[in-house]
């Protein structure tokens, strides 16, 4: 198979439709040596697997360099085919991501206190987002005087986080329930609904 992940300009995009061939996703875990375990969704292929990195798998994403990957299977999206190992896939550009979701190896969590201090001066907003072929509904944190449609503006940061999300791909749901914590490409983002009585103005509080 190619390595490449950008999606071919004579396929169209909505011909991408979730299979319940594509089975189960392996549960990708550390091994000696370290790296974060990451779920990653491009256009065309669900992959898993370890990525070389310490520290906070945002800040290694935002910094935008090719990113060493291990112990990777993929799928692709259309549920042609099941998970299989894929060797020979050693490196990943972040900008072929269009979503994260980081597994084990990534830093602690806070704890409520510390989560309360960093998040002090932010505010939580639930949000609908429409990422093709994925949609998401989470939660996110912005600093006062910024709503949640600026997202959509040009960032440094790449990647933005949405917390206690769930990933659609058509009727199919990405991953195993809600998600502590979703990595969203901004560059594939094409809009935004704030969504009213969830945690919307409200000062976060996880």
């Amino acid at each position: 198979m190619p390595f490449g992940f950008r999606k071919q300009d004579d396929k169209p995009a909505d011909s991408v439709e979730a299979s319940a061939a594509m089975g189960p996703a392996p549960v990708p875990r550390p091994v000696a040596g370290g790296g974060i375990a990451f779920d990653g969704l491009t256009e065309e292929w669900r992959l898993v697997g370890v990525m070389e990195v310490s520290g906070r798998l945002s800040d290694a994403l935002n910094r935008r360099d090719a990113i060493s990957i291990k112990g990777v299977s993929w799928a692709p999206l259309d549920g042609s085919e099941g998970f299989s190992p894929v060797p020979g896939l050693r490196s990943i550009d972040p900008y072929d991501l269009i979503m994260v979701l980081p597994g084990e190896g990534t830093l602690p969590g806070f704890s409520d206190d510390e989560k309360t201090a960093h998040r002090v001066h932010k505010l939580s907003y639930g949000v609908a987002l429409e990422v093709p072929p994925f949609r998401v509904r989470g939660t996110v944190h912005l600093y006062p005087g910024s709503e949640p449609e600026r997202l959509l503006d040009r960032s440094n940061e790449m990647f933005f986080a949405v917390t206690g999300g769930l990933v659609m791909l058509n009727d199919q749901r990405i991953g195993d329930g809600q998600t502590d914590t979703i990595l969203v490409n901004r560059q594939y983002l094409r809009g935004v609904e704030q969504l009213d009585g969830d945690s919307v103005g409200e000062r976060s509080r996880t």
